[in-house]
Formats: C-alpha cells, sequence, structure tokens
C-alpha cells in the first residue's frame, strides 16, 4: 500500500520549492491552467490545502479554492508555510484513525494524504513551469499519487469542471508525464515567449 503521508510530504516540499522560485513579477503570468494566472494558482493550491482538512479541524478557508483571488500577500512563501503546517498537523491527528473525514466523504487516512499530496504536486508543477524554473515532477513521486489520481481527477473532472480533458500521453511517457497527461496537462507545455 502506498504511504501517502510520505507523498505528502514530498509534494508539499515540492509546492513549497516551486513557490520560494517565483520571481517577483511572476504572480500574474500565464499557467496550464487557462483561466489562471500564478497567483491564481498559488491561492487555489493554498487553500485546497486548507479544504481537505476542514472536517478534521473545523476551520474553513478563507477564499473559494475555485474561485481564487489573482493577488498574493506579502509574504507568500511564509503563509503557504504556515498553511502547510497547519494541514500537516490535522492530518497527523487521523494517521491510526480507521478512516478520516474529507470533502469527498469518509476515507483512509493514506488515501486522504495521497489526495492532498495530487493537489500539491500538479499545482507545484503548474507554479514551477509557468515561471522558468527547473523544477519537473518526479516519476517516483508521480507513480505514488497516480492511484489517488485515478480516483480523484475523473470524479472531480465530471463533479465540477475543474480539470481538462485528458491530454493523449506518448507510450513511452514516464510516470510523471502520464499523470500530468491524465489530469489534463499537457506535458509539454511551455509559456509563451
Amino acid at each position: 500500500m502506498t504511504d501517502g503521508f510520505a507523498l505528502l510530504a514530498g509534494a508539499q516540499a515540492y509546492l513549497l520549492e516551486a513557490v520560494k522560485g517565483v520571481p517577483a513579477d511572476g504572480w500574474s503570468s500565464a499557467t496550464p491552467c487557462s483561466e489562471w494566472t500564478v497567483g491564481q494558482v498559488y491561492n487555489h493550491a493554498r487553500l485546497d490545502q486548507s479544504a481537505l482538512t476542514m472536517q478534521i479541524t473545523g476551520v474553513v478557508p478563507i477564499g473559494d479554492p475555485f474561485v481564487p483571488e489573482p493577488a498574493v500577500g506579502a509574504d507568500p512563501v511564509a503563509e503557504l508555510e504556515s498553511v502547510l503546517k497547519r494541514a500537516t498537523a490535522a492530518w497527523e491527528s487521523v494517521r491510526e484513525s480507521e478512516v478520516a473525514p474529507t470533502p469527498m466523504g469518509p476515507m483512509p487516512p493514506s488515501a486522504a494524504t495521497a489526495v492532498a499530496a495530487l493537489d500539491a504536486a500538479l499545482h507545484a508543477w503548474d507554479i514551477a513551469r509557468s515561471t522558468g524554473q527547473d523544477l519537473p515532477l518526479d516519476d517516483e513521486l508521480a507513480a505514488g499519487i497516480s492511484e489517488a489520481a485515478g480516483h480523484v481527477v475523473t470524479f472531480v473532472r465530471d463533479s465540477f469542471g475543474k480539470f481538462g480533458p485528458e491530454v493523449p500521453a506518448t507510450g513511452d511517457a514516464g510516470a510523471a508525464a502520464r499523470l500530468l497527461a491524465f489530469s489534463g496537462r499537457d506535458p509539454q507545455w511551455r509559456p509563451k515567449a
């Protein structure tokens, strides 16, 4: 069985590294999420990490993850670090439980944390790619969260229209490229010059 807690730690570290690499003028850059800027993807990812634990903490995020603001706070890195710390503590509080409450219904804690890892990893890639960072999605991390993606992406795509249609992946594509394509992202996407 995949260790969702380890996947989440890796995905959160990836997200934090991508956010640390955003240049001061990079927040308004276009992203693979065609309707959103880097600032909006950042706010979505930040709010999602809180929303995924709100049934555990009882704290509703301030803002709608699906309608993220383009502006970021004065210190987006510190803000994200704080969110990730609280989310990790929430997940740790249910680690030994049979099920964890989530916005998608009760799930085993390892599966729920894999869902949170999926969200963090995909948006880390979006941010890194959009701001020209050499920070690819790791194949091992992608392979680990692929099972969660199989359950969640189709549900969210069909229920909320929040993932684009699956993009064809080449037969020799690695785990990261296959995951990106499944989630509606072109693994070769680059910002326009």
